[in-house]
């Protein structure tokens, strides 16, 4: 086999006119399960609808600019280590890849490198399997320091793996040091000890950015305001809420990952508080275990949040499906949708559904626990998101305490304090004093009670 290049140009497959094309074939390559059979696949695939799951992968391809020529489901009973498909089947694709005159496939599953080595030289095309395709997708939209070294990060783990069996030339030697020379390494060795170099140096760099954010969100935590947090599936409309709610105009496109450094904004409740909303890189199905850990920085807003808004587009055809996927990676961050007492689902895109369809859906909300709420909201036209507000204030209320109490008016330390430390909700003054109705934390009840024989006002 001929030496791969690095730079990508070079290597590019071409078409049989010897020119790019830019369109790709998506296969959907999913294995036959029952649900509860005893050799289905871990987690949620087995009840995940094949078509939805395969429409999200050309939605990832378009994603990127690429025109999606066609897109098949092959149905696997078993992986082949070789090829991943039968053999039967890879022959039958070479015919569409020279029909349709592409040449990029991509795969809608993990791929090993010899696996993907061998799928190249059979059709004679690029092959990008769902990591690395959601990986060009994270390259491109990453736009923030922390992001963009977050995605490079990820990326060269990646590639550190594609190193091993992908490129016959890796196995050349390069002479040694010294007088005598000797064997030296080998261009595989060379080219792992540069990526471990270049991790080393990115690792260092994203600590030194996250310190940065370290700073900054204590910063906001000496500021009386709570955090609000938007998570949800890519696609479900977390941005156009957070611009909706904050009047803002970040990015919000009908398109998967859209939003990858995560805005924050100020939010005004309806009696006039405070909250900080933050919106979040989107989850998905099989989201690659390295760009977990590499965005787990960025998700850090979350775990820290007070109150966690889930979005779900609500009409989706895999709505279930992709509640689940999101509680998973909930989950990962020690967070337990469970136990609602921060979480709130939002149903988002009510829109799409008749009025009769809507009173359904109000009928199953009204159903739930009255600590799993959910919320009938459409983002797109504003219609529930008044009772979300409130839904979010009752919930940040819920965890502070209510003060009365006086306190001098040339005080100015004390006033500052309770300023910093407390959302001020009334403020008279009287005879030099000021009157004020504060609402804080429990954990600084003691302080306000000591310092300005602050009361408790009666539930």
């Amino acid at each position: 086999m001929e030496p791969r290049a690095f730079d990508g140009d070079a290597d590019r497959p071409r078409s049989e006119s010897g020119e790019t094309t830019g369109r790709v074939l998506v296969i959907g390559p999913y294995r036959r399960a029952r649900r509860g059979a005893p050799d289905a696949p871990a987690g949620v695939v087995a009840v995940r609808d094949p078509q939805a799951r395969l429409e999200e992968a050309a939605g990832l391809a378009r994603a990127i600019d690429l025109v999606v020529a066609d897109a098949i489901l092959v149905s696997l009973t078993d992986i082949r280590p070789a090829t991943y498909l039968g053999k039967g089947k890879v022959e039958e694709i070479v015919g569409l890849i020279k029909a349709h005159d592409v040449d990029l496939v991509v795969m809608d599953c993990a791929l090993s490198p010899i696996q993907q080595r061998n799928l190249e030289k059979e059709w004679g095309a690029k092959v990008l399997d769902r990591t690395g395709l959601i990986l060009e997708i994270f390259g491109r939209r990453a736009k923030t320091k922390e992001g963009s070294l977050q995605v490079e990060l990820a990326h060269l783990n990646y590639q550190r793996s594609r190193l091993v069996r992908s490129w016959t030339h890796l196995e050349r030697q390069r002479g040694g040091f010294g007088f005598m020379g000797g064997p030296g390494e080998t261009q595989i060795e060379a080219d792992r000890r540069m990526i471990g170099e270049r991790i080393t140096r990115l690792e260092n760099d994203l600590k030194k950015v996250q310190a940065t954010r370290r700073l900054h969100r204590a910063g906001r935590q000496r500021v009386p305001y709570r955090v609000v947090a938007l998570v949800g599936y890519t696609n479900a409309g977390k941005s156009t809420l957070f611009n909706r709610l904050t009047r803002a105009d970040v990015q919000a496109a009908d398109m998967l990952f859209a939003t990858l450094d995560p805005p924050l904004r100020a939010l005004t409740l309806p009696h006039g508080g405070k909250a900080m909303l933050s919106d979040t890189v989107g989850f998905i199905s099989d989201l690659p275990t390295t760009l977990v850990a590499a965005f787990r920085a960025t998700l850090e807003e979350v775990i820290e949040a007070d109150v966690i808004l889930h979005v779900r587009d609500i009409s989706h055809e895999d709505a279930e499906a992709q509640e689940r996927d999101v509680d998973q990676v909930l989950r990962q961050l020690n967070i337990d949708p469970e136990q609602g007492h921060r979480l709130i689902e939002v149903w988002n895109k009510i829109d799409r559904f008749s009025p009769e369809e809507r009173e359904n859906l109000a009928r199953i909300a009204a159903r739930r626990p009255a600590d799993q709420p959910a919320l009938l909201v459409s983002a797109e036209t504003g219609e529930g998101v008044d009772a979300l507000l409130a839904a979010i204030e009752d919930r940040l209320a819920a965890t502070r305490i209510t003060l009365d109490l006086s306190v001098d008016a040339g005080d100015g330390a004390g006033i500052s304090w309770l300023h910093r430390n407390s959302e001020v909700l009334d403020k008279q003054l009287e005879d030099g004093r000021y009157r004020m109705t504060v609402r804080l934390d429990e954990t600084k009840r003691d302080i306000a009670i000591e310092r300005f024989g602050a009361v408790p006002r009666a539930p």
